[in-house]
């Protein structure tokens, strides 16, 4: 607290002031208190650091997009997250031009659910490509028929499936895809003054480039926002560093099947022979009975082994040495 003047004080000091020895401007003013405006109507429920977040979780599922759709379109993807901000639901529904393309999305076990809209130039090159097409967009905009709301389903239910690893860090989650709307008055999932992060992303299938949009209403993150930040973030991240994927990389490959064949030996026949051959005819090897056989997995040489059969009275082989890739 500044301190009080004595009378004494003040008196010299007006005495100051009206003979001039003093100017008003000279005084050191009580410094302004700057105030921060609020809206009402638009409660900041997101902060930087929230939408940052949201940013790397969508930038992961990004890469996600781009390694898994070529698989079913057969083009490049390129996916980029261009910005996040927080706007009002009316806000978002309002910049929706019909037809359009939303994908209402069950976050469970988060209460409520998310939107994704996928521009239509988008959805009309995937149905194209799909088809057998090339992956061109329509010239003109109409709406989407049964059949082609049918193919964008199943792409729709992939595209969601693959949430689940950028969220994993934050919160398991087992999304679902609860309808595909094409009439924005359909998808009125909260009020319209309920506050959401917007995540806007580019896509570009095959030269083809189109937005999307992903509503994440506050509502629906309510319960997991203090574990959206950075910090708790990239703590809580679970080890997926190079040695991670090289064991979950090699977990996969010792569950594939591959071909592995023993060679009993060469022969050679003219074509005659050949189409002369009968059953009860003998075909002679280059290999003696004692000597090692070929084992083959795919069309490589991997090991050495002498023939016999097993208890069941099925042929066998017994390893006998394994070719190691230097040798």
């Amino acid at each position: 607290m500044a301190d009080v003047l004595s009378q004494n004080e003040i008196d010299a000091l007006l005495k100051q002031l009206s003979s001039g020895e003093l100017d008003v401007e000279d005084i050191e003013d009580t410094p302004v208190v700057k105030i921060k405006e609020y809206d009402f109507s638009r409660p900041a429920k997101f902060s930087k650091e929230h939408l940052r977040t949201l940013e790397i979780i969508f930038e992961h599922f990004g890469r996600l997009l781009s390694s898994n759709l070529p698989v079913y379109l057969r083009k490049t993807v390129q996916v980029e997250v261009m910005n996040s901000e927080a706007v009002t639901y009316q806000e978002f529904s309002n910049a929706l031009l019909n037809p359009v393309l939303l994908g209402i999305v069950n976050m469970s076990p988060l209460t409520g659910s998310i939107i994704m809209e996928l521009a239509t130039n988008i959805g009309f090159a995937i149905i194209d490509r799909l088809l057998g097409g090339n992956g061109e967009p329509l010239d003109k905009s109409r709406e989407f028929s049964e059949i082609e709301l049918g193919i964008l389903d199943r792409i729709f239910n992939i595209i969601i499936s693959l949430l689940r690893e950028p969220w994993a860090n934050v919160v398991e989650v087992e999304p679902y895809l609860e309808r595909i709307e094409t009439n924005s008055q359909y998808a009125q999932i909260i009020s319209p003054s309920e506050m959401i992060a917007i995540i806007t992303i580019n896509v570009n299938i095959g030269g083809v480039e189109g937005l999307m949009n992903v509503c994440l209403p506050y509502i629906t993150l309510e319960d997991v926002m203090d574990k959206l930040n950075t910090r708790y973030w990239f703590a809580t991240m679970q080890a997926r560093d190079e040695e991670s994927y090289a064991d979950a990389i090699e977990a996969v490959i010792a569950k594939a099947l591959i071909p592995v064949t023993a060679e009993l030996g060469k022969s050679s026949l003219t074509v005659l022979d050949f189409i002369n051959l009968q059953p009860g005819d003998i075909i002679k090897l280059e290999k003696k009975v004692d000597e090692e056989l070929a084992v083959y997995v795919g069309n490589m040489v991997k090991f050495k082994a002498l023939p016999g059969s097993s208890e069941d009275n099925k042929y066998a082989v017994k390893v006998t040495e394994i070719i190691r890739e230097e040798e």
